[in-house]
């Protein structure tokens, strides 16, 4: 007979660790399954085992991440690291593999704290080898100390500006700096400055981060366009239009990007609603002020939920945390009102700036819909040419392209190419992203060995078939 829990929680970043503690501390018994080997998510990533050197290169923002591992720790939460979830199915049955072993694992709430993806940036040459985009960077720098040699810094939005601080403080700067937000993006942005200035904290590290820059002199391009990579064999030169003047810049490695979009996989595969967030330019789920999604019991926080960082992720945490307490009659409605208050006034506070930064540092048009001879589908080897063709004859939405061609039936199912796909595919037939749709998410989300399957015993492995 398969364990149950009073919640299982997927992903131990900064959501899923906060809404694991609280509901402990609520008297709830609480599994928490997570891909990595250790807990922090791609915002905290490793930052166990970080020096105080390597600290102090990251910022006291990532830093500050130890606090919330510590308390999971101290919890008593049971903690599966490197357990990859293929499947959720009726009843909340989770299938996930471990070890080279299959497993599954009952619960009767689910929270989906799966995080944010970085969003594809396909330009021609993305495809090379030495382009990776600035999370990667960041994922070399956490893990292994590693900072790039002669790097490029391709896109827009705060990430591009802590990762180019970040390389700064290691004594090792970007080459240069190509930005493609303009001055009327600022403008525009703006428009939500009174907003932001709730959130003046944000404002004031992100100029703190340019300022780290100048100091250094690294070469900044606004308002780039017609960004392209070429090289023989690996990326060697970055080429764009500045000013009206074509540029080019020699490199070794190139850092791509223009913002990041909520992991909705796993959200999808449950047949939760989604809506396409103009703001954002990508689909996010429907939620409550809870983040109860439309399927009961299943709960969504942190940037999986809507992009908005790793503080706002903690409180939301909290706030499902509590809601899965009353729910499970661990806590009383007046109890759980009061104690989700303040949490909801901190939300806001972190959130205030997030109109600002949207408008600002918009995504990059032509990475969007990319040129016909660009690929946007790196497993399958798709352009956005493909696309548009299988539009012109007749193909409708995301799904279809699957018959046209094999666009999202790679290694990471769609995950990477989706919103390109459904971009394209609302340009050509002139339907809105909600029109347009997104693909289907059917198990496994993540590839699954017949070894890992094979190992599972004999109660899991009956329910896996």
């Amino acid at each position: 007979m398969l364990m149950k829990r009073d919640f299982v929680i997927i992903g131990a970043g900064p959501a899923g660790m906060a809404a694991a503690t609280q509901a402990a501390e609520l008297g709830l018994y609480v599994t928490v399954l997570d891909e990595q080997l250790r807990a922090g998510g791609q915002i905290y990533r490793d930052v166990d085992r970080a020096s105080k050197s390597l600290g102090n290169i990251l910022g006291a923002d990532y830093t500050d991440g130890a606090r919330l591992t510590k308390h999971l720790r101290q919890s008593g939460v049971e903690h599966i690291s490197g357990a990859v979830v293929w499947a959720i199915e009726d009843e909340f049955r989770i299938s996930y593999t471990c070890e080279g072993r299959g497993a599954q694992i009952e619960a009767d709430r689910i929270l989906l704290a799966t995080g944010a993806l970085e969003r594809p940036m396909p330009i021609p040459g993305w495809t090379l080898p030495g382009v990776m985009t600035a999370g990667a960077g960041q994922i070399l720098l956490k893990q292994s100390g590693v900072v790039a040699q002669n790097a490029v810094l391709v896109g827009a939005g705060p990430l591009l500006y802590l990762i180019g601080a970040q390389m700064v403080r290691a004594g090792t700067p970007p080459a240069a700096m190509v930005e493609t937000q303009t001055r009327s993006d600022m403008i525009r942005g703006l428009r939500h400055v009174g907003g932001a200035l709730q959130g003046w904290r944000y404002m004031a590290k992100g100029l703190g981060m340019l300022a780290e820059i100048k100091r250094a002199k690294v070469p900044r391009y606004t308002g780039a366009t017609g960004i392209g990579i070429e090289g023989e064999g690996k990326a060697e030169v970055v080429t764009f239009t500045h000013n009206g003047r074509t540029q080019r810049i020699a490199c070794e490695t190139v850092f791509l990007h223009h913002g990041v979009v909520a992991n909705t996989q796993a959200a999808r595969s449950l047949g939760i609603s989604h809506t396409w967030a103009v703001a954002h330019g990508s689909f996010v789920p429907e939620l409550d002020d809870w983040g109860q999604s439309d399927v009961a019991g299943v709960f969504i926080a942190g940037d999986g939920a809507g992009i908005g960082g790793a503080k706002a992720a903690e409180h939301a945490g909290r706030l499902v945390a509590l809601k899965v307490a009353e729910d499970a009659k661990r806590l009383s409605t007046k109890d759980c009102n009061l104690m989700a208050a303040p949490l909801r006034r901190a939300l806001v506070r972190e959130l205030a700036a997030r109109p600002f930064l949207d408008a600002a540092y918009p995504p990059y048009g032509a990475a969007l819909r990319p040129a016909d001879n660009t690929v946007i589908c790196r497993c399958e080897e798709i352009t956005a040419g493909d696309i548009r063709s299988y539009a012109n004859l007749g193909c409708l939405g995301p799904n279809q392209t699957k018959a046209f061609g094999r666009a999202g039936m790679g290694h990471c199912q769609g995950r990477y190419c989706g919103l390109t796909v459904t971009a394209l595919l609302a340009d050509a037939n002139r339907q809105s992203p909600d029109e347009t749709g997104y693909y289907r998410i059917r198990p496994p989300l993540k590839p699954v060995t017949l070894g890992e399957l094979a190992a599972m015993d004999g109660t899991t492995q009956d329910a896996a078939e």
